[in-house]
């Protein structure tokens, strides 16, 4: 640091000279290049990958390397989505609409966040007064359907989710190699 850089107590430098010097190292060679997707919720429906009638995800990151996925999930009618437990914990944030579980009292509205413990089973809803729902949820290890006394009827883990984009983006035009610009 110059005499002129402080760092507050959150680890954040100050320089009193408006200096902004970028870290001058090389970065660890193995390290996979950012992604950066500036209109995460894109306007054009070829990126919407169907996964059932009237529900599509938007993958952001499918990390083949660790397992887990993010995306947005975006359905556009009411009704029974799946039910399904996971290995791991799942993360979800809300950005449009709303939708519940069966198995709880809770709604998760516009702006709510959602931690899914590992282990659960759970029934997504969308009631039919929302027009639209888009949720951010990032799946750690799996989803496994469930029928209503826990028999398992399927899975998807990031391999399908990745198998599901190539076949999607070729039958649209964009090709099957556009995913790998999300895979880490």
């Amino acid at each position: 640091m110059s005499d002129n850089t402080t760092v507050n107590h959150s680890g954040l430098e100050t320089d009193a000279d408006s200096k902004r010097i970028p870290y001058r190292h090389p970065q660890p060679k193995e390290s996979f290049p950012e992604i950066v997707i500036p209109n995460a919720i894109p306007t054009d429906e070829r990126l919407w990958v169907p996964q059932q009638e009237n529900v599509w995800f938007r993958p952001l990151c499918l990390s083949a390397s660790r397992g887990y996925w993010m995306n947005l999930l975006r359905v556009r009618k009411s009704g029974v989505l799946s039910r399904h437990r996971h290995p791991q914990p799942v993360h979800g944030w809300v950005l449009k609409g709303s939708w519940h579980y069966l198995e709880h009292d809770w709604t998760a509205e516009e702006g709510s966040y959602v931690y899914e413990a590992p282990g659960e089973t759970h029934t997504l809803v969308v009631e039919p007064h929302v027009t639209e729902m888009i949720t951010l949820f990032q799946v750690n290890g799996a989803m496994i359907y469930v029928d209503p006394d826990g028999a398992v009827q399927g899975y998807e883990d990031v391999f399908t989710k990745i198998d599901l984009c190539r076949k999607h983006y070729t039958d649209v035009g964009l090709g099957e190699g556009y995913i790998d610009q999300l895979i880490r």
